[in-house]
C-alpha cells in the first residue's frame, strides 16, 4: 500500500500506482489505455513517490502496466488547449523563458530521485518504452527487459529535445557518438541490442520478466543496508570524477587520490557501525 505521506488521489491523477512490501517499493504506470504515455501530473506523482517513501525502502522496480513500459508524452500535450486541466506545450513555450525553465525542473524532480544512492532502482522494461519512456528507464540503475522490449528516443523527431535527465545517463550506457545516432535519428532499439551497446543489465522471455526482476532484487537485498549504500554512493561519485574529466593519476588531487580518499571514509563509517552492532549485541 502508498505510504501514508503519499497522497493516494495525486497518484491516481498521474496513473501511477505504489505498492510497498517491506523493502521493496514497486511503481507500476498504469494508463493502460495509452500504452502508459505520461503526463506532467505523472511526474508529479513520480516526486511525490520519492519524497514520500520511507527509510525501509531499499529497492525500487518501476514497471508498466498493460502491453508497455511508456509510449512517452501523451500526444494530447501537443494540443494548444491540453487536456484534463493540464496545459500544452504550447502554452508552456509563451512563458518567460526562466518561467519555462523552472517548470521543466519541476519536471525533472520525477525522475531524478531514482539515482539516489539510498535505493537501488531497477527499471522492468516491456514492449515500448519511448520518449519519455525510454528515459524514465535510462534513470534507474538498473534495466531489465523482455525480449521484447523497444526502446526509441523520440523527442527529436517531434522537434524538441529529451528534458527528463535521460541525455547523461544515455552517453554513459553507449558513448558519444551512439547517443547522437540514437536521439537524432530516432531509431528503435531492440532488447539484443540493448543488452550488447549497455543499455541492459539483463534480456530475458516476456513471461519471465517479473521472475527475474523479482531474484535481482532478491540478491540486492542480500548485503547490509549500509554497504550497499556506501558502495552505490562510491560508485556515483567515481562516475561524476569521470565525467568531470579528473586526472585519473595517482597525484594529489587526482582522480584515483579522490575516490580512494572516497573510499577511506566509506570504510571508516561502516567499521565504525559495525563496531557499533557488536556493541549493542
Amino acid at each position: 500500500m502508498p505510504g501514508s505521506t503519499i497522497e493516494s488521489d495525486l497518484l491516481a491523477r498521474g496513473g501511477v500506482r505504489l505498492d510497498v512490501e517491506g523493502a521493496r517499493a514497486t511503481i507500476t504506470l498504469d494508463r493502460q489505455e495509452v500504452l502508459n504515455a505520461q503526463t506532467p501530473l505523472t511526474w508529479e506523482a513520480l516526486r511525490a513517490v520519492g519524497e514520500g517513501l520511507g527509510p525501509e525502502v531499499r529497492v525500487v522496480v518501476v514497471r508498466g502496466a498493460g502491453r508497455s513500459f511508456s509510449a512517452g508524452l501523451d500526444r494530447r500535450l501537443f494540443t494548444p488547449e491540453g487536456f484534463d486541466g493540464v496545459p500544452g506545450l504550447f502554452a508552456m513555450a509563451a512563458e518567460p523563458r526562466d518561467r519555462i525553465e523552472a517548470t521543466i525542473a519541476e519536471f525533472q524532480q520525477g525522475f531524478a530521485w531514482l539515482r539516489d544512492p539510498a535505493r537501488v532502482t531497477v527499471a522492468a522494461v516491456h514492449g515500448h518504452a519511448i520518449g519519455a519512456g525510454f528515459q524514465l528507464a535510462l534513470a534507474c540503475d538498473l534495466r531489465v527487459l523482455a525480449e521484447d522490449a523497444r526502446l526509441r528516443m523520440a523527442e527529436t523527431s517531434l522537434g524538441i529535445v529529451p528534458d527528463l535527465g535521460g541525455t547523461l545517463p544515455l552517453v554513459r550506457c553507449v558513448g558519444y557518438a551512439r547517443a547522437v545516432e540514437i536521439c537524432v535519428t530516432g531509431r528503435e532499439v531492440d532488447a539484443e541490442e540493448a543488452l550488447r551497446i549497455g543499455l541492459a543489465n539483463r534480456v530475458v522471455p516476456a513471461d519471465q520478466l517479473d521472475e527475474a526482476v523479482d531474484d535481482l532484487v532478491a540478491r540486492l537485498l542480500r548485503p547490509p543496508a549500509g554497504a550497499v549504500r556506501e558502495t552505490v554512493a562510491l560508485l556515483a561519485h567515481a562516475e561524476s570524477l569521470a565525467d568531470a574529466g579528473e586526472d585519473a593519476t595517482g597525484a594529489e588531487g587526482g582522480a584515483l587520490e579522490r575516490q580512494r580518499a572516497a573510499e577511506r571514509a566509506a570504510q571508516a563509517r561502516r567499521l565504525a557501525d559495525l563496531a557499533a552492532a557488536v556493541a549493542r549485541g
